[in-house]
């Protein structure tokens, strides 16, 4: 029976640097059906298909059908699970889950904090939604991990909105936040180490391993309402290490997203 909706947006136009991230959300689905792995997440749930009402892909010709699309996708009580696109899309994302959910908490866990309240001329770039999550007040606390690109005005628009930000520097000091409003988790793949996740457009030194971010997503101790997982770029992937890396996140994510098992 199905316990979680997934959608698909392929969207890459908000890039800045190399387009790409619009090919990955079929591409992460084939990941998680690859037979070299199989169903399971670590927390001994089976992720098997039938759990996902998969509604498949949609292409986009005007950025703000992102969030008319998940608008009519949503069904409160389920969670949703996007599969991107770059950045970009999650502000639209947050607008329509908004709607049903009021003000969010979110935790953001990337290499850049995409903050800028506009980049190249381009109020909604992938370098933006943040910016704009919290200029339009959709979320009441935004909290960030494995931030390693900090500049001025970003560490200016933190301040602006309160943002908690977790800089990668001071890893060793994360904590998981007390959420306290319904939760939305967002994961840039860039938010790795390029050593771990070559397939990103952004390749960022310094960053997470696959095991951290596995760990922080298997320490949120609420329901998920809705995720995304975002900038797996696979024209710069190699033996497609990232997609497999994303289908296990997406297998820990649904496992988060899932009621808890009696007794686990």
């Amino acid at each position: 029976m199905s316990q979680i909706t997934l959608q698909g947006i392929l969207f890459d136009e908000k890039s800045s640097y190399l387009k790409g991230p619009a090919l990955a959300p079929p591409l992460i689905r084939k990941a998680y059906r690859n037979p070299s792995a199989n169903y399971w997440a670590e927390n001994g749930q089976n992720i098997e298909p039938d759990m996902l009402d998969d509604l498949g892909d949609f292409e986009i010709d005007d950025y703000f059908k992102i969030r008319d699309i998940t608008q009519a996708n949503i069904q409160k009580g389920r969670p949703l699970l996007t599969l991107g696109g770059d950045h970009s899309i999650t502000f639209p994302l947050l607008q329509a889950i908004h709607s049903v959910y009021g003000p969010l908490d979110i935790l953001h866990i990337d290499a850049h904090s995409d903050l800028y309240s506009n980049f190249e001329g381009d109020p909604h770039s992938h370098a933006c939604p943040f910016y704009n999550i919290m200029d339009q007040q959709l979320a009441a606390n935004l909290y960030q991990v494995g931030i390693r690109t900090l500049n001025n005005e970003q560490q200016k628009n933190a301040q602006k909105f309160g943002v908690q930000i977790n800089e990668m520097k001071d890893f060793r000091a994360f904590d998981m936040p007390r959420f306290r409003n319904p939760l939305y988790l967002s994961v840039d793949m860039d938010a790795l180490d390029p050593a771990f996740a070559p397939g990103v457009s952004h390749h960022e030194p310094g960053g997470l391993s696959t095991r951290q971010l596995i760990q922080i997503i298997q320490e949120i101790n609420v329901p998920l309402v809705g995720a995304d997982i975002v900038e797996y770029n696979p024209t710069r992937d190699i033996n497609d290490m990232t997609a497999m890396v994303c289908a296990k996140i997406f297998r820990e994510i649904i496992a988060k997203m899932l009621p808890t098992r009696p007794g686990a």
